[in-house]
């Protein structure tokens, strides 16, 4: 057994395995403040059991979502003392803002928001929902500044083998932060609308709070519309336009340019082969990558080719994992236009295969922030600071395999068990339905 591999598999699991609640915690805190706001201006209760019925849901999300959080961040202690110690200058900054500006806002305020119903004004207790939203947002961006700096690291300096701060604004607002919050962000906000939309489906068709279902639906679908277009144009657009300028390899990986090219083609479809190099059954518009890029249709495109062999990502998944992302993207673009339009044409809550899809489609866009998270990381190898420290060279060397493998078992022991309670706890709540306002 090798413990690398073993080290880099276990974070990969952690990792993956928490990243399934931060979105929906985001996007549903959003939709919560949109309910829970129009409760408070028109004096509604039906929006005021709407935001009961999903805040339970939010507070299970955020409560697993923390569970999974610590122990993702112990192991930069465990399994990466070499990494620790070489960014350790930088990374504990974002990762202490983290912790004081934005979760003690957000699990301060959730606390308010869900004890402080009929307790506060109703002014106040919608500002406790936004209170939650926005410290989710900063959560993420602290944590995304953490990991861009990996991408694309400024702000530094090498002394004594390891990098050291110098500036901080530079650091934070290196050249992929800002794109790949936003890009992040609206991902979790699709997530946070397909989950309301796939339960208000649900509800809809058990025939329980139909009226009320219907009206969740009706923002989630909307929602869902806006930020799926969004996080294609400009979202998606500009984070690979500055994947090109910034990671070159990870560009020519995900795009699968295994050679330099004048007019590159945008590649719809391929079948990727690494053994020999290449694209079977390629679907493809010529000039198209070189112009949405470069702008220009005659732009050069760096391939694999032009990279030493030690410095390019795994081809296969880095392209796979990316491809399937855009093909997620543009079905949920897809699912909420011809839903929207139905719903302008007052028969939506009577097709019922779409109300179906949107329960089956619950799931989808998590899938999604996998996928882009994959292409992320697996695109940045071989480094783990990306130009500056290796992920070979980046472990624990007195962790053994034996011990790592255990911990795996141990952890995924753990997270099985709160999967199924979390799945458990989720239907019973949405089969029990919204309850009375006064309840």
């Amino acid at each position: 057994m090798d413990a690398l591999f073993l080290a880099r598999l276990q974070f990969a699991f952690t990792i993956g395995f928490h990243f399934l609640f931060p979105p929906i915690s985001i996007g549903l805190a959003w939709l919560l403040v949109i309910m829970e706001g129009l409760g408070w201006r028109k004096g509604d209760e039906g929006y005021v059991r709407m935001g009961k019925f999903f805040g339970k849901l939010l507070a299970l999300t955020f409560a697993v979502g923390v569970a999974t959080g610590i122990v993702m961040e112990f192991q930069f202690g465990t399994n990466w003392a070499v990494y620790s110690k070489f960014v350790g200058d930088i990374f504990g900054a974002p990762l202490a803002a983290e912790g004081i500006f934005a979760f003690f806002l957000e699990s301060g305020f959730l606390g308010l928001y869900l004890f402080g119903r009929n307790k506060v004004s109703k002014g106040v207790h919608w500002f406790s929902i936004l209170m939650v939203a926005v410290g989710a947002t900063i959560s993420a961006f602290w944590i995304i500044v953490a990991n861009s700096w990996q991408q694309t690291p400024a702000g530094y300096v090498l002394r004594n083998g390891r990098a050291e701060l110098t500036s901080f604004y530079d650091a934070v607002f290196n050249p992929s932060t800002v794109i790949r919050f936003l890009h992040t962000v609206d991902a979790a906000l699709i997530a946070g609308a397909f989950f309301v939309a796939g339960i208000a489906a649900y509800l809809i068709l058990k025939e329980k709070e139909v009226e009320l279902a219907k009206r969740a639906m009706k923002i989630a679908v909307i929602f869902g519309l806006i930020t799926s277009l969004l996080e294609l144009m400009p979202f998606g657009h500009e984070h690979a336009r500055q994947v090109a300028r910034t990671q070159p390899e990870k560009f020519a990986a995900i795009e699968g340019m295994y050679t330099t090219q004048s007019g590159a083609p945008l590649i719809f479809f391929a079948i990727p082969f690494t053994k020999p190099l290449e694209l079977k059954a390629k679907i493809e518009l010529s000039g198209l990558l070189s112009w949405m890029t470069f702008g220009d249709v005659n732009a050069q495109i760096k391939g694999i080719n032009e990279f030493p062999p030690e410095n390019i990502p795994p081809l296969w998944l880095t392209f796979v994992s990316f491809h399937n992302m855009v093909v997620l993207g543009l079905y949920f673009i897809g699912v909420t236009l011809y839903a929207y339009i139905q719903l302008r044409r007052k028969k939506l809550f009577e097709t019922t295969w779409l109300l179906k899809l949107f329960i089956w489609s619950i799931p989808l866009p998590l899938a999604a922030c996998q996928l882009g998270w994959i292409a992320a990381e697996v695109g940045r190898q071989p480094w783990i600071v990306y130009g500056l420290l290796r992920t070979s060279e980046a472990h624990s060397p007195n962790v053994t395999a034996e011990e790592i493998l255990f911990s795996i078992i141990l952890f995924g022991l753990v997270y099985l068990l709160l999967g199924i309670l979390y799945i458990y706890i989720l239907v019973r709540e949405v089969n029990h339905g919204p309850q009375s306002a006064k309840a």
